[in-house]
């Protein structure tokens, strides 16, 4: 019995180290059954590596790319049809290589599936409201990515330098935007919330998004009100603002669009209109999403080396530009919009 439950418990520690969770509300989660499937011909399409997949994963493979329908509606083919004719579908290719990462990580048929939707599918992209958010990044870079997070949720903090890392790789080409969404089971998450708007209203917030995140473990008002002052903020005007019913609402704003999103955990990451899933590698996931849609907007995708003296961006004011629309979408107006 001893040795079943050690197993177990190191079982449950590799899992939990595997990828990167969130903080979540509690009652969420889901089980599913593997269904059986008929068997599919064997699959080889040109600019494809299947090299290294089992005989039973590229079976599973070669299943997938034969069922799922491309991604653009204009082709209403295979997705191995649309490869192997060279449609101008141009996310076609990247969806079948997609499909080998699934497969390679042992995903449920349910699981692959739900997740090609989830990334290729136009009718998953959301319309998501920018106005007057924290961004950093130009309006018209191709990737924009919205984070609803949480200053005392871990995960979200374990985020933060995987984001900064990535804004600072690829220069020019990603804009950053921050949402709070304050969970209610996080006693000091709503002031925290609210300070951070105040530092933002005196174009701080980036740097306070730093100090909150590195000090997560004391965020009692006193200590986050000694965080304000080494960023040599107007203090008087900090207290004002932060107590104010005016960023009460704000941090509100954003909690309400995040319930409307059906959002229940943090971090949640909106890319492109799009929410972002993670298959187990978070990070080479993360990586892979934001290269793939620089390159369909028709950029470059090699990172920019990032050296030790780079330093962090400037934090923006309010938003007042609109960024480029989501791939399908029109911007609205008067408010950002993915």
């Amino acid at each position: 019995m001893f040795s079943l439950r050690l197993a177990g418990a190191a079982l449950g520690f590799a899992l939990f180290n595997s990828q990167l969770t969130t903080c979540r509300s509690p009652g969420e989660g889901g089980s599913e059954a593997a269904p059986t499937h008929a068997e599919a011909k064997d699959v080889t399409l040109v600019g494809v590596d299947t090299g290294d997949l089992t005989g039973r994963e590229k079976a599973d493979w070669s299943r997938y790319v034969s069922d799922l329908l491309a991604p653009c509606p204009d082709q209403p083919v295979s997705l191995a049809q649309c490869v192997s004719e060279n449609r101008s579908c141009k996310q076609c290719l990247p969806a079948a290589a997609f499909l080998v990462k699934q497969v390679r990580r042992g995903r449920t048929r349910g699981q692959v599936e739900a997740a090609y939707r989830g990334r290729f599918s136009m009718d998953m992209i959301k319309n998501v409201e920018l106005e007057d958010s924290p961004t950093k990044g130009a309006p018209g870079a191709p990737v924009s990515i919205v984070e609803f997070a949480d200053f005392e949720c871990p995960h979200c903090a374990a985020t933060r330098p995987i984001l900064d890392d990535l804004f600072k790789r690829y220069d020019g080409q990603i804009r950053l935007v921050y949402k709070n969404f304050p969970l209610s089971m996080h006693q000091y998450a709503e002031k925290a919330a609210r300070a951070a708007i105040a530092a933002y209203k005196q174009n701080k917030f980036w740097e306070m998004e730093v100090l909150l995140f590195d000090n997560q473990q004391s965020l009692e008002q006193s200590n986050v009100e000694q965080l304000a002052k080494t960023l040599g903020l107007d203090m008087p005007r900090f207290v004002k603002d932060r107590d104010s019913e005016a960023v009460a609402d704000l941090v509100a704003r954003d909690r309400k669009q995040g319930e409307r999103l059906e959002i229940a955990a943090t971090p949640t990451m909106y890319i492109n209109g799009r929410q972002f899933e993670s298959s187990g590698e978070f990070k080479e996931d993360l990586d892979d999403w934001v290269t793939l849609e620089i390159k369909l907007a028709g950029g470059n995708a090699v990172p920019t080396p990032v050296t030790a003296a780079s330093g962090a961006p400037s934090s923006s004011a309010p938003a007042s530009a609109s960024p480029a629309p989501a791939p399908g979408k029109a911007a609205k107006p008067k408010a950002s919009a993915l």
